[in-house]
């Protein structure tokens, strides 16, 4: 059975006016649900805020317009650690139609705090997490991650082995040069981990170019440089077929992606192997 995604690709405020975002998101949410979309997902750090210390919560608003509409929202904001030392988590989020705290996602790579410090949007001493949840939802298990983490293959193939199906990869600004490498890896954290994978970004004003897509496996389903919502409906029976299959010599006769790479090809003996630890004595 399918299920609608509503992909947006907002033009986005900037800081000192983020918490004009809140409002934006909001809309959008009231559309997508009026549209029959099921699930909604927005930009990493959409809406806000985007630096320390922070000057407004998005949370109650955001669960409240889930509620209310019926729908799954994955969003972005920051959890604030400490306001004179400006640290605080990266946070993505996925409130829930039936209400209740929304489900947390703390970007975990790279090691802090130099990747938000002083930028034009960003400005927060990130403090990484630990942790990589998957959350239950009728529609798919989903796991959530964030920007650049996509360059970091661990970081998806954590969520896939504790069962994400979706993996909601969404991003922050113009990839300017990284363009063509980061659209990739999108479509390559798909095919190696049998999953859907659905990112999109904010855009500041309309020379910018954006990435929203959703890759399954074996194709692009959907992918827009604009600005906008777009409603993408989205079938896991091929991933859970797929993810059942055992591999064999013939199956490029009939797969366009490999079976078996979250099972059958694994080899948990060598992954010490992989990463070496250091020989501990007594």
């Amino acid at each position: 059975m399918s299920f609608r995604i509503a992909v947006v690709q907002p033009m986005s405020h900037m800081p000192p006016g983020d918490g004009k975002n809140v409002a934006d998101a909001i809309e959008f949410i009231e559309r997508a649900a009026s549209q029959g979309a099921e699930l909604v997902s927005f930009p990493e750090s959409y809406p806000g805020p985007w630096r320390m210390p922070a000057t407004f919560d998005p949370n109650k608003a955001m669960t409240e317009a889930a509620s209310r509409c019926g729908v799954y929202v994955q969003y972005g904001t920051l959890e604030p650690i400490d306001d004179e030392e400006g640290t605080a988590y990266n946070l993505l989020m996925l409130a829930r139609p039936g209400g209740g705290a929304p489900g947390k996602y703390r970007r975990t790579h790279p090691p802090g705090p130099w990747i938000y410090k002083g930028g034009k949007y960003w400005d927060f001493a990130y403090t990484a997490g630990d942790e990589y949840p998957v959350f239950e939802t009728p529609q798919a298990q989903v796991g959530l991650a964030m920007c650049s983490e996509v360059y970091m293959p661990e970081v998806s193939r954590a969520l896939s082995i504790r069962g994400a199906e979706i993996i909601f990869l969404p991003a922050g600004v113009d990839k300017r040069k990284l363009w063509a490498t980061w659209r990739n890896l999108i479509w390559s954290r798909a095919i190696e981990n049998l999953a859907v994978v659905v990112t999109t970004q904010n855009l500041f004003d309309k020379s910018q170019r954006g990435l929203a897509m959703v890759a399954t496996p074996e194709e692009v389903i959907f992918e827009s440089t604009q600005e906008g919502m777009f409603l993408v409906d989205v079938d896991l029976e091929r991933v859970r077929d797929l993810r059942a299959q055992e591999d064999t010599p013939g199956s490029a006769e009939e797969n366009a992606a490999k079976a078996g790479v979250l099972s059958q090809w694994q080899r948990p003996e060598m992954y010490d192997k992989f990463l070496p630890k250091e020989n501990v004595t007594n």
